[in-house]
């Protein structure tokens, strides 16, 4: 059995393939090793009972997770895998490398993921290259989750939320000033839980307020996550993550702003992951 997973901040999407190539898919919260210990990792896996059951015996295990940017940030990963599948041969790589073979068409693209967090990357099909640095959600993330909910909390705490805004956001989250800087300054996992204010800031959609910040942050990321590639006016870009998808419309405004070919927009790739690994496998 091959148990392949691909992880954001907020969650993770594995798929059991098992012998006669039958799929299952299963969700844990994401996990992320600049957050996560190894021992949270296994410990949060093996209370998943179901999950846990099902793909104990798997013999490779391909996880592909936000934060896995270098070996030492890998290593934590592997170690709580390790722990709960110590029969398997696990693989622990960058959740930029799922997103590149996962819109891989056989001809060089920039590939960009766009959901809690963003970043992006060029792949020819065998290298993969990064022109900036991801430098995660409080300095960077343009576009992503967590760059528009930390905008509307800000806008929140500043009272510079439109009054219809501002009215619902505390008829839903009440003063929230306290819960704010509890949530940010204190607690584990300040992305996820900014990332957590796209469902208000959809339900708001049509406002201009919320149409005209979704539209900067697409700006800011094409302009600072795509133009940086040479090749960017030559080659396709595609995009993965909720955000791009359910923003799509701003991102065609953005990509067009910017002369940027337009790709495919996937919200869960997990599934084009999966058909590679099924393609390829004898040689990963």
């Amino acid at each position: 059995m091959i148990l392949i997973a691909e992880s954001g901040s907020t969650k993770t999407d594995w798929v059991l393939v098992n012998d006669e190539n039958q799929i299952t898919m299963y969700k844990t919260m994401g996990f992320n090793p600049f957050f996560h210990s190894s021992e949270f990792i296994a410990n949060e896996i093996q209370n998943n009972k179901d999950f846990y059951e099902a793909s104990k015996n798997v013999e490779r295990l391909y996880f592909y997770g936000a934060g896995c940017s270098s070996e030492e940030m890998n290593n934590i990963v592997k170690s709580g895998l390790c722990k709960i599948y110590p029969n398997s041969e696990v693989t622990v790589d960058h959740d930029l490398l799922a997103c590149a073979l996962s819109t891989y068409k056989g001809e060089p693209a920039i590939s960009c993921i766009l959901g809690t967090g963003s970043n992006s990357c060029y792949f020819d099909g065998q290298n993969l290259r990064e022109e900036v640095p991801a430098i995660a959600y409080v300095l960077g993330d343009e576009g992503s989750g967590s760059f528009y909910g930390k905008k509307l909390l800000k806008d929140y705490l500043y009272n510079q939320l439109p009054d219809s805004i501002h009215k619902d956001f505390e008829s839903q989250f009440g003063d929230a000033k306290a819960d704010i800087f509890e949530n940010v300054y204190m607690k584990p996992h300040a992305n996820v839980y900014l990332a957590s204010f796209m469902k208000f800031i959809n339900r708001h959609y049509h406002h201009e307020y919320i149409t005209e910040m979704i539209q900067h942050g697409m700006n800011e990321f094409i302009k600072i996550h795509v133009c940086c590639y040479p090749e960017y006016k030559s080659v396709k870009t595609h995009f993965i993550g909720s955000i791009s998808k359910i923003f799509e419309r701003e991102l065609k405004v953005a990509a067009d702003n910017h002369g940027v070919i337009l790709g495919d927009i996937i919200q869960k790739p997990v599934d084009n992951l999966v058909n590679y690994h099924l393609k390829h496998v004898q040689t990963i």
